[in-house]
């Protein structure tokens, strides 16, 4: 389930091996992908790597490639040809490396586009002063109101509830609810959390399906996500587990109010 801190390591770290090379052959396996070479014109001189909330982009020029992760995709820096498996849905050939896009669930994204056009809001790491006026507008619940990437770029459902636990607030209360010291709160956890998740090189759950371009797991341990059950690592209570938006949410009943 990669969300910026999985995206922005591969990026940091894919960025010195593809910045100023070329993509000499493009292979889609799926041919849900089939399009990708298709429309594009090769080689193709990546000209810079970049991150969108949770999109990274390469960047050739006249033309974007523009890939999503989604729930299970990663992407795997390689000189072998055996490290394609089965679940490799897209292969870019550089002279110097080939990069895999493996993911399970083939829920992910790739397109070819001219200019990167998704609606998103101020990005997560970014400057989050923004906040405070925006959650008054609103009476979804927070943490929905924090998956949302057009009002803010990057978190996920590990990360909100992450982020949502260590600023003491209960994900179900209506965003415009918060007071001014709530969501300066917020604004610091959310930093706090992206950042020491970005340190730890993301999260790795155990369906295994995170993995750095160069194949290490994520070492972050959520607080709450995942945890249902077990205690509160502050307070002993138990974890509790509810529907929120149709996603899973993760959260102290007794720390977070």
């Amino acid at each position: 389930m990669p969300e910026l801190p999985e995206v922005e390591n591969t990026v940091r770290i894919l960025r010195p091996k593809v910045v100023g090379k070329e993509i000499v052959e493009v292979e889609a396996l799926d041919p849900k992908l089939g399009h990708v070479p298709q429309n594009l014109t090769l080689p193709a001189r990546v000209l810079e790597l970049l991150r969108k909330g949770k999109y990274i982009i390469f960047d050739l020029g006249e033309r974007k490639l523009v890939l999503h992760l989604r729930m299970s995709g990663h992407l795997f820096w390689t000189h072998s040809l055996s490290e394609i498996s089965k679940h490799t849905r897209l292969i870019l050939r550089f002279s110097e490396g080939t990069l895999l896009f493996i993911d399970p669930r083939r829920l992910g994204t790739a397109e070819v586009v001219e200019e990167f056009s998704e609606p998103l809001g101020p990005d997560a790491l970014g400057d989050l002063s923004f906040l405070d006026e925006a959650l008054l507008k609103s009476r979804a619940p927070i943490k929905l109101w924090l998956l949302d990437q057009r009002n803010i770029a990057g978190l996920g459902n590990i990360y909100a509830s992450e982020a949502l636990f260590l600023a003491g607030i209960d994900p179900r209360r209506p965003a415009s609810s918060l007071t001014k010291g709530e969501v300066a709160k917020l604004k610091d956890a959310i930093h706090r959390v992206l950042r020491e998740a970005l340190d730890a090189m993301g999260t790795t759950l155990e369906d295994k399906a995170y993995r750095t371009p160069e194949g290490e797991s994520g070492d972050y341990e959520p607080q709450v996500y995942g945890r249902e059950g077990l205690p509160c690592l502050r307070c002993g209570t138990p974890i509790e587990r509810i529907e929120l938006g149709g996603r899973g949410t993760y959260f102290c009943p007794r720390c977070q109010r």
